[in-house]
């Protein structure tokens, strides 16, 4: 077998016979602040999406990015789970995003890893067709709605060869770094800080970001183990919200000013969203 098809089979093989299927139950969101001093609205997959304490030890980064940032900043996370580019249009899901808009918002925008399933052939996007047709247009709207875009490459999967990780995005990843120089859009490289954090931690050390696990650690939701390399959870939203915070206060946008990035060490395990010492 060659590395390129060594590669792609790990990256495939992300679940064990029977585990349970994400929950991606919707979750009410928060209330709306009185009076918030920015708004970041997210638009994304199921790994920055919002679930409930049935899906624990499941998290998004969306859930925890607000711990990084000034508590008077609205975050609103519209991710929503097993959600490509080609679909968040067909569901109706980018139009309200759209009503939401106020000017002045930020809107992250995180899409990849359902545009490149070929299973569920309805998710797909040619990454130099649709994918990056929808990803000029997603920015194009924000605009013309008076809104801040920023791009994400999709956050990287735990995927380790000879001790080295994997970069198992390829042509998505490589669409959003072009699509933000045409666009002159401000890029976030997730795909790119999430390798780099694992490699420095290494392949043993960086698998407790994801949802790896064997039945000796006694994970209530996956009492027979998993091995899902490319959810996370608890501490990789929390290590992935961090990263994100960082890069979005190096981008000196309006909403810059109110980041308070978390530490991207590893951070205290609290048992669901809430910030340390608030």
């Amino acid at each position: 077998m060659s590395l390129a098809s060594l590669v792609a089979a790990m990256a495939l093989a992300q679940a064990a016979p029977g585990a349970p299927s994400p929950d991606l139950t919707a979750v009410p969101p928060p209330p709306p602040m009185a009076a918030p001093v920015a708004r970041i609205l997210i638009a994304s997959d199921s790994t920055a999406a919002n679930y409930g304490a049935s899906a624990y030890p499941q998290m998004g980064w969306g859930m925890v990015l607000k711990c990084s940032l000034d508590p008077r900043v609205e975050v609103v996370n519209l991710a929503r789970g097993g959600r490509s580019t080609k679909t968040f249009i067909e569901e109706g899901l980018w139009a309200g995003l759209l009503e939401k808009i106020k000017p002045g918002d930020t809107v992250m925008i995180a899409f990849g890893h359902n545009d490149a399933d070929r299973v569920k052939i309805v998710r797909f996007t040619d990454p130099q067709g649709a994918y990056t047709d929808n990803l000029t247009r997603f920015v194009a709207d924000v605009r013309a709605a008076g809104g801040q875009p920023v791009l994400m490459t999709p956050i990287a999967k735990h995927v380790f060869l000879d001790d080295q990780v994997q970069e198992t995005h390829g042509a998505y990843a490589v669409a959003v770094r072009d699509v933000a120089k045409a666009t002159n859009t401000p890029l976030i490289d997730l795909d790119a800080d999430m390798m780099g954090a694992q490699q420095a931690r290494g392949e043993a050390g960086s698998r407790g970001f994801y949802l790896i696990y064997t039945p000796r650690d006694g994970v209530a939701r996956y009492p027979n183990g998993i091995s899902d390399t490319t959810h996370i959870n608890e501490g990789g939203a929390r290590l992935a919200a961090a990263l994100v915070a960082a890069r979005l206060a190096f981008l000196k946008l309006p909403v810059s000013a109110y980041v308070r990035p978390a530490s991207t060490g590893d951070q205290p395990i609290l048992g669901g969203p809430r910030c340390l010492g608030r």
